[in-house]
């Protein structure tokens, strides 16, 4: 029997490290930031051409600040909210 609640608890512990490596706030958090980043460097320096197509806003800066605010949301959120393994029901003793 003992082996046997090894064997639960090791799956258990597999299944809450999945559960949590697998958050889609995890991956949505983290796509945000890296494209967050990428359009805010592109956004620093804009040519007067890209000025000019946007009616003078930096859409580029602005866009990207923005992805990168809504990227650490999900990331600071899943941070402070972690999501909880699901509880396996008990099982019913062996007679």
């Amino acid at each position: 029997m003992s082996d046997y609640q090894n064997d639960v608890e090791e799956l258990e512990a597999k299944s809450a490290s999945a559960a949590h490596l697998f958050d889609v706030r995890r991956i949505i958090g983290g796509l945000f930031v890296v494209y967050g980043i990428i359009v805010t460097i592109a956004g620093i320096n804009p040519s007067d051409a890209d000025l000019k197509k946007a009616q003078g806003i930096n859409i580029n800066l602005w866009t990207g600040l923005a992805m990168l605010v809504l990227g650490l949301f999900f990331l600071i959120w899943l941070k402070l909210r972690p999501t909880a393994p699901p509880t396996p029901e008990p099982t019913p003793p062996a007679e």
